[in-house]
């Protein structure tokens, strides 16, 4: 089944929050990062996308499970022969559909259904149910009561006649009565109160069960309006994200754009892997799109049974056809993605579209694996809109838009694409020499701010330029954002780190390590390095402790200056009376 991964927040290169949520099928050998600027509705598309290859994992587990029952229920050699024909006609059908990927989308309407992405499931787990209380205690049945009847005396012939002997006989009679009697009413008794007691404890039961049931309610009432309150503030960003769309807000369009290629269904061998942009100034949306490799194409046209061997025997389709197949397809996946976002654009917010098709595969000329860009076709809406899609040779369309592509696709031979994504972080400034100009006299914590940043940027550039390390300062803006950003290229401990300068007179505490924590998570980064002019309180050790982080001190920054050739010093009482405050940051 799906995974779907953690929310992951990174940035714009205008600087805006941007959501992305990773989701994998190991199964199905398929990954896709969802990405948009509302955590709400990335977490509804990844859902959807989870679905989707959730339901086609199971039609394909359940077409196996048919196919191997078939094969191991087959005794005659007459059934086997009908199950070589059956996987034939299969194969013929993936062969088919995979001809037909162009003329598949154009029976679809590929506008956005908003509501789809609304979760209106109702709470799945039931309303406990009243338990049926315990019988109650049924009462005893009370023990004979003796009679008169029961005690006469027993008399004898000298009983009768003597007088004396009778009344004895009476009086015992009458005695054994008597004690009957008080042993009946204490029997009684007994009775009546063993069953009052089991009234009361039957009575405790009945309680107990009323009172665990309406907790139990009261639970399932609270975790009922718990969901469905983040069911409805989930739908309720629905519904703002459809509103920034129709407003035409350039985040919303990417993500719009992004929504419909999702959607969009491709045979099991597509990697269904893309990135694009748009640019709100000339409304082009750009597409990288991941294309399947020639080795990843169907490849089977026909199943025979052989009954010597009690086998299948599959024959591949001939070279040339497969090759051919492959460049067909790709020039359909070009046109299709075009199409299905020109149809879907609801809002008029595409002029143009341009499509650069990547492949993944092994350079037959070195044996390595690298990403080419092998076709790349860019349309306007007027002029793609004019074509009839259903009648169209694929190729001979692509050309006519003036795309650009081998004549050989399979052949993997990369083209230029026509216009490329901007991957440049706008918040980059050009950096200035600030180091060389230090003497050995020069108080740190008294620098101007923006100066030290850039101290710092150099500083780094020069520890890193033995790895090819890149170092990138940010435009200033005092707010405890990154000031500079340093790619390492290194395999094994390399990556990117970012960090935060604070020229301070004061103890850095806990709060400052918590944000340069914050923000190297936000940035996608795999460690921070904060650098100060003073030192660190016990508290922001201790939260950087087993953390990816790397706090600097004065001394720390003197001998990193000085391992570089550099002197200077750090005076914090003389740096709070030249700049006239406690903290300086």
């Amino acid at each position: 089944m799906s995974d779907i991964g953690a929310m992951n927040t990174t940035y714009t290169a205008t600087g805006l929050e941007r959501y992305q949520v990773g989701v994998a099928h190991r199964q199905l050998h398929k990954f896709q990062v969802v990405k948009g600027d509302d955590p709400s509705v990335v977490q509804a598309r990844a859902r959807a996308l989870a679905g989707q290859w959730d339901e086609a994992w199971r039609k394909r587990a359940a077409l196996e499970k048919k196919q191997q029952d078939r094969e191991a229920a087959a005794r005659s050699v007459g059934e086997k022969k009908q199950i070589a024909a059956q996987r034939t006609e299969e194969a013929k059908q993936v062969i088919k559909s995979m001809s037909a990927i162009l003329l598949h989308t154009l029976d679809i309407d590929d506008t956005i259904d908003w509501e789809t992405l609304k979760d209106t499931s109702a709470y799945s787990v039931p309303e406990p149910v009243a338990p049926t209380p315990p019988s109650a205690p049924k009462k005893p049945a009370p023990p004979h009561e003796p009679q008169p009847a029961d005690f006469q005396p027993k008399l004898g012939i000298l009983d009768k006649l003597v007088s004396s002997r009778r009344q004895a006989r009476t009086s015992e009679a009458a005695a054994a009565l008597t004690e009957a009697h008080e042993e009946w009413t204490r029997a009684a008794a007994k009775l009546e109160q063993q069953h009052k007691s089991d009234l009361e404890e039957h009575a405790a039961a009945v309680h107990e069960h009323e009172e665990a049931h309406t907790a139990a309610v009261s639970r399932w009432q609270e975790e009922a309006a718990a969901f469905a309150k983040e069911q409805s503030e989930s739908n309720l960003a629905v519904d703002r994200r459809r509103e920034r769309y129709v407003q035409a807000d350039p985040e919303a369009i990417a993500d719009y754009c992004s929504m419909v290629l999702e959607n969009s269904s491709y045979p099991e061998c597509f990697p269904k892997s893309f990135e694009l942009e748009y640019n709100p100034a000339n409304r082009i949306v750009i597409v990288d799109y991941q294309l399947p490799a020639p080795t990843d194409m169907p490849g089977v046209i026909e199943v025979k049974y052989v009954a010597s061997s009690d086998t299948f025997s599959e024959k591949l389709m001939a070279q040339r056809q497969r090759d051919q197949l492959y460049d067909d397809v790709l020039y359909q996946v070009a046109l299709r993605t075009l199409h299905e976002l020109f149809e879907a654009d609801a809002v008029s917010a595409l002029e143009a579209v341009v499509f650069n098709g990547w492949v993944h595969a092994v350079d037959p000329s070195t044996g390595q694996e690298t990403d080419s860009c092998v076709v790349s076709v860019q349309a306007s809406r007027e002029e793609f809109l004019a074509l009839g899609l259903r009648s169209v040779d694929p190729h001979a369309c692509f050309k006519k838009l003036k795309g650009v592509g081998a004549s050989r696709l399979y052949s993997i031979t990369p083209v230029a694409p026509l216009l490329t994504m901007s991957r440049e972080d706008r918040r980059f400034v050009p950096s200035r020499a600030v180091v060389d100009s230090l003497a050995e006299g020069d108080n740190l914590a008294a620098m101007d701010w923006e100066d030290f940043e850039y101290l710092i940027r150099e500083l780094f550039e020069q520890e890193f330029a033995a790895t090819g390390g890149e170092v990138k300062v940010t435009q200033a803006s005092r707010d405890g954002g990154v000031d500079a950003v340093i790619f390492d290229p290194d395999p094994l401990h390399g990556g990117k780190t970012v960090v935060q300068a604070k020229r301070y007179t004061n103890t850095v505490g806990v709060a400052a390590v918590r944000d340069l924590y914050g923000t190297m998570l936000n940035e996608g980064a795999n460690k921070g390095i904060l650098v100060t002019t003073s030192d660190y309180g016990p508290d922001a050790y201790a939260f950087a402790k087993g953390k990816p982080l790397v706090l600097l001190t004065g001394g720390n920054l003197l001998h990193l200056l000085e391992s570089h050739g550099h002197k200077a010093r750090i005076d914090l009482r003389e740096a709070k009376l030249l700049l006239g405050e406690t903290t300086s940051s």
